[in-house]
């Protein structure tokens, strides 16, 4: 006999029907479903970071809730009620999981001097501080006031910056006018690239 997809289903709703008209109580099993591993973690919504379309996910979280505990994350699953994926995830945004609870991911920011052959950690005010530093040592060095043939133009085409798709419309107005005000004239967002 030739198992189809039909034929399953079929037989799948005559059997629940027949457990339930033979007397079985299935108030048990749905009980258990309450109980899974998710039944007392924290549900918050999120938005998957790996390309444009801006997958929502729903990531699960265990913890205490106390001030110096980082909850642990135990599961992550497309979200049913977003308009964009209604709960389904590509293979990158299923795996989400697996790159928030991997053992190499970095936590800390990491620097490698020139001449080093190794990162070293460094503190993300020292890491901000070194940023700032080269942003504006670059852009001061490379800064075009006039173009060759005398005209005003101000720009600095050393820098560029490419924002993420889950940036919202709020971060990247301020961040479109803060790089036009450097001079930027390559900005770019994810969602386009």
């Amino acid at each position: 006999m030739e198992l189809s997809r039909r034929t399953f289903l079929k037989g799948a709703v005559v059997g629940g029907a027949g457990f339930s008209l033979l007397g079985f109580d299935l108030t048990p099993a749905q009980a258990q479903l309450k109980e899974l591993k998710i039944a007392r973690a924290t549900e918050t919504r999120s938005t998957c970071p790996y390309c444009a379309v801006s997958c929502g996910v729903l990531i699960y979280t265990i913890g205490d809730k106390a001030k110096n505990v980082t909850p642990q994350v135990i599961h992550v699953e497309g979200d049913p009620d977003h308009p964009i994926n209604r709960g389904t995830l590509c293979p990158k945004g299923a795996s989400l999981e697996q790159d928030i609870l991997n053992e190499r991911r970095l936590l800390k920011p990491q620097v490698r001097r020139p001449g080093a052959t190794d990162w070293q950690d460094i503190s993300w005010d020292q890491a901000i501080d070194e940023i700032g530093h080269w942003i504006k040592k670059t852009r001061d060095n490379t800064f075009i006031e006039k173009d060759s043939q005398g005209r005003t133009v101000n720009r600095c085409e050393s820098l560029a910056w490419i924002g993420g798709c889950t940036d919202t419309n709020e971060f990247n107005y301020l961040v479109v006018k803060t790089m036009r005000s450097m001079g930027l004239t390559y900005v770019e967002n994810q969602a386009r690239v």
